[in-house]
């Protein structure tokens, strides 16, 4: 997820260090124009996700903390045995992870990965976390095209995560120094490709969400309210994956407006 300095204060550092370059050469804001304009089209659109998402994390931990409250008739490292074992995974172990939030399903160690409080507690939360992961690795055993897609985008992802940014603030650099736009347009395709991850992210999230609840619900582990309670938590959980995957599609038509704009002022 990209962090809220990366999204939201690196380019509100930019907006401010043009706007100060602009009033020092004794023009108003509009001096740069193109660039200016669209640098504030694309805070605006910065600032606006950055709040949708701060309402979506802040919804999601108080649906856990909520429901991690709400007794279940199993721990979490039970449930995820039960499911497992009902599709026929025997195979894929169970293991205990520290920290919060840190619960995911391993495919290349073939584990399903729980967090303290899923691990051991039997909670309605706990309940539908350890059935989400469960559900990754249901999709892994039935070849599920989203998330063999994500896997073999993980090796690009890597590189572009660590270098994107770098390349994209170098190229943004020789832009301003009047030179080409090129080098910045490479480090925004290496962006880029964290962009279209977090796009694939969806489905597979959305997916492990829906066999989880499907197997909750034909389990009868539990009841009606606590399925109800458990799907609300779901989908919570999967709202900071869409709020994640605005986050990058707005930063990356920041930078893309602020290229534009550069390159029709070198053309001048």
């Amino acid at each position: 997820m990209i962090s809220l300095f990366n999204s939201i204060l690196l380019p509100l550092a930019q907006y401010a260090y043009d706007y100060s370059d602009s009033a020092s050469s004794g023009f108003i804001l509009p001096a740069h124009g193109t660039l200016s304009s669209s640098s504030l089209v694309g805070l605006v659109l910065l600032l606006l996700v950055g709040l949708i998402g701060a309402v979506v994390q802040n919804r999601m931990m108080a649906s856990m903390k909520k429901f991690s409250s709400e007794p279940a008739h199993l721990t979490g490292a039970q449930v995820a045995r039960r499911m497992l074992d009902a599709h026929g995974l025997t195979d894929v172990q169970i293991t205990h992870v520290n920290g919060q939030l840190t619960d995911h399903y391993n495919p290349a160690s073939r584990t399903v990965n729980l967090s303290d409080v899923v691990y051991s507690q039997a909670t309605v939360a706990a309940m539908a976390v350890a059935a989400h992961e469960c559900g990754h690795a249901v999709q892994h055993a039935s070849a599920y095209p989203w998330l063999g897609l994500r896997s073999r985008m993980v090796p690009l992802v890597n590189i572009g995560s660590r270098l994107g940014q770098i390349v994209l603030m170098l190229g943004l650099v020789l832009a301003a120094s009047g030179g080409s736009t090129l080098v910045a347009w490479i480090g925004l395709g290496l962006f880029a490709s964290t962009t279209v991850f977090s796009l694939v992210t969806l489905p597979v999230e959305f997916d492990a969400s829906r066999r989880a609840l499907a197997w909750i619900q034909s389990s009868d582990i539990a009841s009606h309210t606590a399925h109800e309670h458990a799907q609300t938590a779901l989908r919570w959980a999967a709202m900071t994956y869409v709020s994640a995957a605005l986050s990058s599609i707005a930063m990356l038509l920041y930078y893309a407006l602020r290229l534009l704009a550069s390159s029709a002022r070198s053309r001048r």
